[in-house]
């Protein structure tokens, strides 16, 4: 198999030579199971787990493959086998925070050249988990488009066209059914020899169903979705790279529950566009644009410049990333405190059973 197919560049080239002078193959990951990896290599798939000095060295979940990644695989004498010494640097990474309490980033996709946030035009549609997608999807260092499905079930999709446009002007923006098949031909600009998308959105939005088009077969399982309020349940339960038939790879990833973000402000900037261009203007540096004197971004929503439902979102997810930010800063100390204390111990056993052997 030609990597070039796979995404393989002179980037990934120049990071992995250190890798190929030990011995090592590279690979990408295509799916991650539950103790070990599928990765594709040049000789085709194989199976491939961490080894244990990868395991001791890294503490942030976060340096460990994930679909998409580019990795260094030790070959066994089963050629079926590997052992993945080495992650490589990567060029993107689309990533939250973990759901629940922990405050820890869980990259979802690597490597990916186009993130493709799915909304459906029915019940699911809502415009602020658009802008959280999107502040995600900014910070990835992916190319965000945005897709609206099922425009077979919407009255005026243009409507919600230009609500998306509002917030997102620079950003593609397609409405099509997969269902019915109509309108995906836009989609094949983004596809081609070694391109990565990766489908986001919620459950029942109709991503399988895209990947099936694309495929030209019933590959993915799709389910169905509650009238009510148009939620699906996970029909795909995990993460996966899947070869397309004219080239390139899609991603398709279970529906998302919850998205936290754990950034550093960067794609909030980008998004609110319209908000930080206007705070430029505010008398104080460090305005957090609610009651100081002198906020640009205030007299604009007083004189009705700016829209008071993206002001009212802005300020409510900068605050959850500084929150959020602050408590990741916190876990990572306490994390790296813990593992050094943990190594320290493990001296003194040493040490003492050196002692003992001395006697």
């Amino acid at each position: 198999m030609d990597l070039g197919t796979l995404g393989w560049d002179l980037l990934f080239e120049e990071s992995f030579s250190p890798h190929q002078l030990q011995g090592l193959v590279p690979g990408r990951i295509t799916q991650v199971q539950r103790k070990s990896c599928i990765a594709l290599t040049e000789n085709g798939e194989i199976e491939v787990k961490v080894s244990g000095k990868f395991r001791f060295d890294t503490i942030k979940k976060g340096s460990y493959p994930v679909v998409g990644d580019w990795v260094g695989i030790k070959k066994e004498f089963n050629d079926d086998r590997g052992i993945i010494q080495a992650v490589l640097p990567r060029k993107s990474k689309f990533s939250r925070k973990v759901a629940g309490r922990v405050t820890e980033e869980q990259i979802i996709v690597a490597n990916v050249d186009f993130v493709w946030i799915v909304s459906g035009l029915d019940n699911d549609f809502n415009i602020k988990r658009i802008e959280r997608y999107l502040t995600l999807a900014s910070e990835s260092g992916s190319k965000p488009v945005v897709i609206l499905n099922k425009s077979d079930l919407c009255d005026d999709p243009d409507v919600r066209i230009e609500q998306v446009k509002r917030i997102a002007p620079s950003t593609p923006i397609y409405s099509l059914s997969a269902e019915l098949n109509h309108g995906l031909d836009v989609l094949n600009r983004y596809l081609g020899k070694g391109k990565t998308i990766a489908l986001i959105g919620s459950s029942g939005v109709g991503k399988s169903t895209i990947i099936n088009r694309l495929l030209g077969v019933d590959r993915q399982k799709v389910g169905t979705v509650r009238e009510s309020d148009s939620h699906g349940r996970h029909i795909t339960t995990y993460r996966e790279m899947i070869m397309l038939p004219n080239g390139g790879m899609i991603i398709d990833n279970p529906g998302m529950r919850e998205i936290q973000l754990l950034s550093n402000g960067n794609g909030l900037n980008d998004v609110f566009k319209d908000i930080e261009e206007v705070a430029q203007h505010c008398r104080f540096r460090d305005c957090i644009h609610e009651s100081e004197p002198g906020c640009a971004v205030k007299e604009a929503l007083d004189k009705g410049e700016l829209d008071p439902r993206r002001y009212t979102h802005y300020l409510k997810l900068r605050k959850e990333i500084e929150f959020l930010s602050i408590k990741h800063n916190e876990m990572v100390r306490s994390t790296e405190k813990a593992k050094w204390k943990n190594l320290a111990k493990y001296g003194r056993e040493i040490r003492k059973l050196k002692t003992g052997e001395d006697r």
